[in-house]
């Protein structure tokens, strides 16, 4: 009795291993999706201000190029 006792003892300690082991894995598994997301987001962020800095620039050198010709044509039309 005191075998089948101890083998009992083994045995269960051993499943709680296991499970302890797949809660690890999990955690580790979810801890590395949320890096990812949040590397993802980071990027994403950057990636759109540097968008929208480049779209303000361009907006800029519109205006200026517009305003140029619009003036060198009335110096045309009035000279």
């Amino acid at each position: 009795m005191r075998m089948r006792q101890s083998v009992a003892d083994i045995e269960q300690a051993f499943f709680e291993e296991i499970e302890e082991d797949r809660e690890r894995r999990e955690r580790l598994r979810r801890r590395a999706e949320q890096r990812q997301l949040a590397r993802h987001r980071e990027r994403t962020h950057r990636h759109g201000s540097m968008r929208f800095v480049v779209l303000v620039l361009i907006l800029l050198g519109t205006a200026v190029a517009v305003t140029i010709a619009m003036f060198q044509t009335l110096y045309y039309l009035l000279g």
